[in-house]
């Protein structure tokens, strides 16, 4: 049976209403048709099923265990205490018992059946949250440097990814009619979206906001970035723009690759949105609507040139961007423990492993972050590599969140036996994805435990080397930024990657294709040893690999040439 194609569903859906109601209102099956399951991403949720079942449940001739994964739209990824208990509470009555980080800096829910999708959504609109837009062929969560040291700053910055992020939500009240019961007025099914039309973009849309020296939204993997400029006050001056980044390919597949985006110049703080949405009616009208793999913006770049999509854009905009401004990273990824912002308060960084917050054997995570949402008088602040801020912390507050900390073992995620088990980033993958080939999120306590021994006999144990898992090569933990990275190809079996940068700014490349654990154990050991041995002073595992010859990166991928000639200061 051939079904229509996303194009022509999207085109069809009355914005974005489908049959979502009645299809949620039949008690027959836990399942949406084929053309709601394509729709209901927009709406932020993703129709699964457990893959560990399907084999059993297929000889009792049953229909897959179908479930709902939701997704918070949530730019910054800031939440107050108040939510927080409200998202527990939430995935303890209607998901899995489990908080998700995810890479973009918001939360997930797994686990949620179909009759009682609809309760949970009401249940986040309760919280003063919503889904809108967290997945589907739109502009998605809108990341921001989650750093709360430089607070003022941090704040500007934060505003300006809620700002993204509500300009470019799509029109259509279905979200507020099908979710929340809102009345269907007379042209329900007919709004004039201006932005989107009626074929919304050819694929997904992905922004971050970055605060130099610290790259920890990894913004060069994103369609749109914007990279922040502060003047000798210290004031936002503006941002550097950085488009056609992104991290999906497909094994075999030629036509498609990662891609670091390129910085194409400056804007002051009133030209960000005009030239963001240029950027997005551009993809809107020129990026590929036939094949979907080849549709992510970076592609419409490439294929129709750098010069030329810029001119597009500043023409749509209706000014020229001024020359791009020098600027540092020196880091992409979280700084552990308390650290001190400048308004006085603290702020206390906690590693989660694959950002899973769960009640799991001697580390009650999920009940002691509960007791701590109960006391806490700040915020929880998300990263992007799945990590966990309590921040805004009173100094005299100190002890009480210190003394939760160690009763429910919080700190014990913190005492990992290797800085790369601490800043290690997996997917989900199986067994709830539909495209994982192979484990990342449930092997990856297991690798690092494997590799534990490797880094202790080198003297490696806090080294910080980035390790990246991902079930298959669509890329959603960023597997291209690894200094380390194992990409799924088939239950067990991983591509080997190796040689990006610590600073966000370089991809890696294919080091072994297709091997087992023994093989990615035996071909690290002796690339840990003359790394241990011959490192120079500062120098990351990925630039040694590069500097010694062990992996060959493309001049293309190894730095854009827009960005090393701004950078004001060149690693060793």
């Amino acid at each position: 049976m051939s079904h229509p194609s996303v194009e022509d569903i999207k085109t069809a859906s009355r914005g974005l209403r489908g049959t979502l109601v009645e299809g949620l209102a039949d008690p027959v099956t836990g399942s949406l048709s084929f053309e709601d399951q394509r729709l209901v991403k927009f709406h932020g949720s993703y129709q699964q099923d457990d893959r560990d079942l399907r084999d059993e449940r297929r000889r009792q001739k049953l229909e897959p265990a179908h479930q709902f994964m939701i997704r918070i739209r949530a730019p910054g990824g800031v939440f107050t205490p108040e939510q927080w208990l409200k998202l527990d509470a939430i995935a303890t009555t209607w998901a899995n018992h489990s908080l998700r980080v995810t890479t973009r800096q918001t939360f997930q829910f797994h686990g949620v059946i179909k009759r009682e999708l609809k309760a949970t959504m009401q249940a986040i609109h309760g919280a003063a949250l919503d889904t809108i837009s967290a997945c589907g062929d739109v502009n998605r969560n809108v990341l921001a440097a989650a750093n709360p040291l430089l607070s003022r700053l941090h704040a500007q910055v934060h505003e300006w990814a809620q700002q993204l992020s509500e300009a470019f939500l799509p029109r259509t009240r279905a979200y507020y009619e099908i979710w929340l019961d809102h009345e269907k007025l007379a042209d329900s099914g007919r709004e004039e979206d201006p932005l989107y039309g009626t074929a919304y973009l050819p694929r997904k849309f992905k922004m971050a906001v970055a605060v130099p020296p610290l790259n920890d939204v990894d913004v060069f993997a994103n369609d749109f970035g914007l990279i922040a400029i502060v003047d000798e006050a210290g004031d936002l001056a503006g941002f550097n723009v950085a488009i056609g980044g992104g991290m999906g390919a497909s094994h075999g597949d030629p036509k498609t690759y990662p891609r670091l985006a390129d910085v194409i110049g400056f804007v002051t703080p009133d030209q960000a949105i005009d030239i963001a949405r240029a950027a997005i009616t551009v993809q809107r009208d020129l990026g590929d609507r036939v094949e979907r793999k080849h549709a992510r913006f970076k592609y419409t770049i490439d294929d129709h040139g750098l010069e030329a999509i810029v001119a597009q854009m500043e023409q749509r905009a209706g000014f020229r961007l001024a020359p791009a401004r020098p600027f540092r990273f020196d880091h992409n990824g979280d700084r552990f423990g308390w650290t001190a912002g400048e308004d006085g308060r603290w702020h206390l960084t906690l590693s989660l492993p694959a950002g899973r917050i769960a009640d799991l054997p001697g580390q009650p995570l999920l009940t002691g972050l509960r007791e701590i949402a109960r006391v806490h008088q700040g915020e929880f602040r998300l990263t992007a590599t799945q990590n966990l801020v309590i921040a805004g912390v009173p100094a005299a507050e100190r002890p009480r969140i210190d003394a939760l900390v160690a009763e429910y073992a919080l700190d014990a995620v913190n005492r990992a036996p290797t800085a790369l088990a601490r800043t290690a980033v997996a997917c989900v993958a199986l067994p709830t994805c539909a495209l994982a080939m192979a484990e990342a999120e449930r092997y990856l306590p297991d690798l690092t435990a494997k590799l534990q021994p490797l880094l202790e006999a080198h003297g490696l144990a806090e080294a910080p080397i980035l390790l990246r898992i991902s079930g298959c090569p669509n890329g959603c933990s960023r597997p291209y930024l690894g200094e380390i990275a194992l990409v799924g190809k088939a239950p067990g079996r991983y591509n080997l990657m190796l040689g990006a940068d610590h600073r966000g700014q370089r991809l890696n490349t294919l080091y072994r294709e297709n091997i087992t654990e023994p093989e990615i154990l035996a071909a690290l050991d002796p690339l840990l040893g003359a790394y241990a041995a011959s490192r120079r002073e500062g120098e990351g595992f990925g630039d040694f690999l590069l500097r010694t010859g062990v992996v060959d990166i493309p001049g293309k991928d190894r730095r854009h040439a827009p960005i090393d000639s701004l950078l004001m200061e060149e690693p060793a």
